[in-house]
Formats: structure tokens, sequence, C-alpha cells
């Protein structure tokens, strides 16, 4: 097995055609969760073998695991020749093409369309003729070894199914030597990187699997360097160790690290469940003030900058004037033409740097602290079994840096994926004053409410330009939906006086208006 860089920027892995025997039925359904783990719209399975092969066992398993449903039925569409699910992440359409007598009878089928919206399983695919893709993955199942033992045969003729077949099998033999062997696995969730998230399940317990593939360099964007080289972005799973241990150590809810594979990229987590902080969109007020609470608490003390990671030290890096600057610097590469349908003058993108280094680099004689940098709705979890502050549970750790403690306040309080009304979020930036001077009565609360309209203006900026960026580059538009709520968040921001020049050069490039000053 090998690794190259694939245009996606993604490592491919490159596998000779693959043959793996089944031992019984139980470790069918794990191949069955293993394809579903990787199956993506436009993508076809042809499957392969004799009757009583295994085919029925596969397809019920594959479509329960992409349902996340153990009880989904699954009636065969041998006389129906389709059957069509709607599942969450996309439909998938199971064809029979048993009774088929000619090819010619599949244009009436629509796979065409079947693969505009979602993926196609299909049993029998050689009465198909040469209807089907060229880099359909192609598995045939066949009996050996008594009555339960399979053989399975993968034959993959194009595309990027063996790449993707490497990485998923990859990941079954994590589990496999962790201890969770045959364990169901469901999609979790994705998200803005190319990390993506599972729920495995074996013998009642259930854990949370981080897969992080290796990442080809990004191109230089400043100095030579790469933008996530600049902007302090983890490359991989070592610092989510680290700032997860030593949270725990200190009594908050990080999830333990219960395996690892740090060079395939892979981590078993504990699951601290589903249960967020929000309701209906909503924010949970309660759960809000108790959040605050954490981060109070967090920052009346000190954490060290050094730590350590299976043996070997490692250092936060400094959220600095590099980091902030070229994270605002998205708004103009990317926001602002899409916004305004315009490239930025020069002069224009000079004055706006000027702004932004000007402010962080005021931010450097200022406290600081670890930052988390994504400590929203998205990544924190209620845990009522648990007592105090340790109810709530923090994911998404792995970008943690050493900059301005007012950053996780500003994530928390204007939060990019859920609208927190301006008097629950004037409420929350009050409480985490109190608890702070109540803390230390040395408390600077108008340099921290300085700072903090700082980085609230400057997380919004970067948010706008990122959410457009993955619309346009990434083919991910449902970010767009944000930009309404960050544009507000941004408004609120630049009311303070420390704000009044940036605040100037936003409404003259036509970024904001009166209507994003109407109180969400």
């Amino acid at each position: 097995m090998s690794e190259r860089p694939s245009e996606d920027g993604v490592a491919e892995i490159v596998v000779p055609t693959l043959r793996l025997d089944l031992a019984d039925e139980a470790a069918t359904i794990a191949l069955a969760h293993d394809i579903a783990a990787i199956l993506s719209p436009g993508d076809v399975i042809a499957l392969e073998g004799d009757l009583g092969a295994g085919k029925t066992t596969f397809a019920r398993a594959l479509l329960r695991a992409l349902a996340d449903d153990p009880w989904l039925e699954v009636p065969s569409p041998t006389f129906t020749l389709i059957q069509t699910y709607d599942l969450p992440r996309f439909s998938v359409a199971h064809l029979d093409l048993y009774r088929l007598t000619e090819a010619s009878e599949m244009d009436e089928l629509g796979l065409e369309d079947i693969l505009a919206r979602g993926a196609a399983l299909i049993e029998w695919p050689g009465n198909a003729g040469g209807a089907l893709p060229a880099d359909a993955l192609v598995l045939r199942l066949e009996t050996v070894g008594g009555e339960e033992g399979r053989r399975a045969t993968f034959v993959v003729e194009g595309g990027t199914w063996a790449s993707r077949l490497a990485r998923t099998l990859g990941i079954r033999s994590f589990l496999d030597d962790a201890g969770w062997t045959d364990a169901a696995r469901a999609y979790l969730h994705g998200d803005a990187s190319i990390r993506a998230y599972e729920r495995v399940a074996r013998d009642g317990r259930t854990a949370v699997l981080m897969n992080w593939p290796l990442r080809a360099p990004d191109p230089p964007a400043r100095g030579g360097l790469p933008y996530r080289r600049i902007a302090r972005i983890a490359e991989e799973p070592r610092p989510f160790i680290a700032v997860a241990e030593t949270l725990r150590a200190r009594g908050f809810s990080a999830p333990e690290v219960l395996a690892s594979d740090l060079a395939a990229g892979f981590l078993l987590l504990e699951d601290l469940g589903s249960e967020g902080i929000v309701a209906d969109g909503a924010p949970i007020a309660e759960r809000y003030e108790i959040a605050t609470d954490v981060l109070a608490a967090f920052h009346a003390g000190p954490m060290p900058e050094n730590l350590t990671v299976a043996g070997e030290p490692f250092a936060l890096p400094p959220y600095d004037t590099e980091a902030l600057s070229i994270e605002a610097e998205l708004l103009i590469a990317w926001y602002l033409p899409w916004k305004t349908g315009a490239s930025p003058e020069p002069s224009q993108a000079e004055t706006f740097d000027r702004l932004w280094r000007a402010l962080t680099d005021d931010l450097a004689g200022h406290p600081r602290h670890w930052v988390l940098r994504d400590y929203h709705s998205a990544n924190l979890f209620w845990l009522p079994e648990r007592d105090g502050l340790a109810r709530i549970g923090i994911i998404d750790l792995q970008d943690t840096v050493i900059g301005s403690p007012a950053y996780d306040v500003a994530s928390l309080v204007h939060d990019a994926r859920v609208t927190v009304p301006d008097a629950l979020s004037d409420a929350l930036v009050a409480r985490y004053v109190a608890a702070r001077v109540a803390a230390d009565p040395t408390f600077d609360e108008a340099v921290f409410r300085a700072d903090l309209a700082v980085m609230e203006a400057q997380r919004a900026t970067k948010l706008l330009g990122l959410f457009v960026r993955l619309d346009r580059r990434d083919g991910k538009p449902a970010y767009l939906r944000h930009i309404p709520r960050i544009r507000h968040y941004l408004t609120r921001a630049l009311q303070h006086p420390v704000l009044s020049d940036l605040r100037l050069w936003y409404e003259t490039a036509g970024l904001i208006g009166p209507e994003d000053d109407a109180a969400h």
C-alpha cells in the first residue's frame, strides 16, 4: 500500500484488486458498514454472486447503515426491479436486474437521473450490458469455508475507489486492533476540513472515530508559506491529543482518547453523546450560561504552552498578527468579490491589511491564554449526568493556540451557526466579566471588552470569507445560509470605538449596511 497526493489535496492510497475472506455473517455485515462509510452520490456498486452468496445480506446491511436504522425494511427489488431509499445524506437506489432480458431496458430505469441524486447498488449487473459507468465498483461474493464463510473480491477499474477502499479497510483494521472487532459504523458528520467522523458501536458501547487523512501541501500564500501554516491550523492529530489530555486533567469534559494511530490519522474517542446546547435551532440559555462559566473558569487559571504527546514535546503555536491577519484576508479574497462583483483595488486591500495589523499588534501586550478557537454550539455537548462545569463536553480541539482569551468568548456569544439574540449575547458577556472579576479583582473589564470587539470582528470577517470559499472552491453551499447572521454580528462588533476606522472601511466597501443593524 502506498500514498500519493491527489488532485483534491487528500492523499490517494493506491491498492491492488482486493480479496477478503469473511468468516461469518457478522463479517459480511461489517464489510457493508465499511463500504457505506465511503459511499458518495454518483457511486455505483455492482454486486455479483450466485444465489445464496450473501448479496442480500450485504445490501440490507449497507442500506441500514446508511439509514442509521438497524431495523430498516429492505425488500428485495427482484420483481419491482428498483427500490429507492431517501436517506439522511443522499438517496440510494437498489436495483435487481435478474429479470432484465435486454440491456436496452436499462434506459427505462433512469440510472443517469438516479446518480445525479445519489448512489446505486445493482445486483446482477451483467444483465445491464455496457450501461453501467466504467468506474463502478464491482463486488463479487462467493461461498467459501463452510455455511457462513464468504469471499469478497473487489474489482476497481477507475475513479477514486482504490484509495477510498484502502482508507475504510484501514479504519476497520484500526478498530479491530483497538478491541472493536465487527463494530457497527455510522456516519456522524464531517466538518469544514478534510476530517470526517463516525459513531462506532459494539456490545452496547459507543465511541467516535476521527478520520484525518493525510493532506497534500497547500500552495504558498505568503512569504513562501501555505495558508494553513500561517494561520496555525493543525495538520495532524497530535495537538488534539495533547489539548484533550490537558483539559481532562483539569476537570474539563474533553473526550478521552481510547486509541490512536497517528501515522494513519485515526483517533478513537470517548463518545460525548449527541445532546447539544441548542433546541429547535435556538440557544438553550441555561446551557449557554454554563458554557460561559466554563470559559471563565478555564481562563482564570494558567495553562502550559509546552505539552507532551506520546513522549514527544509539543508547543502550542501563537495566535499572532500573522495568523489573525491572513484569516481576515479571506474576506478580501473571497467575500468581497462575491458580494460586490469586483476585485478589491490595491489601495483598498492595503488599507484593510494595515487596519487589521494595527489592531492585532495591540493584542500582543494584553492577556494571553489558550484559545480553543471553535468554542461554539457545534462543538459543545450537554452531559446532564455529570456535575457542575463538567456538564459541558468540548470537542474540536486540534487548532488550539495561544492568544487572546476574548476569542473563545466571541465564538460562543456570536455563534456562527445559531443565532444568539443580542440580549442573550450581552447577558453572557456580563456573566463572564462578573465571574472573572470575582476570581480576580484586577481583571480589566474595559480592556477585555475592547479585545472582545476586535475578536468578534476578526472572527466574523474570517467566516464571511471562509463560508464563501467553502461554497465556491469546495462545493459546500450550505454554509452560505449563515452569512446574514455573520453580517449582523460583524456590524455589532464594529460599533465599539476601537473599531471606528475599520467600520468606515467596511461601510465604504459596501460590505455592511443599515439592514445588518437589525436585531436578531
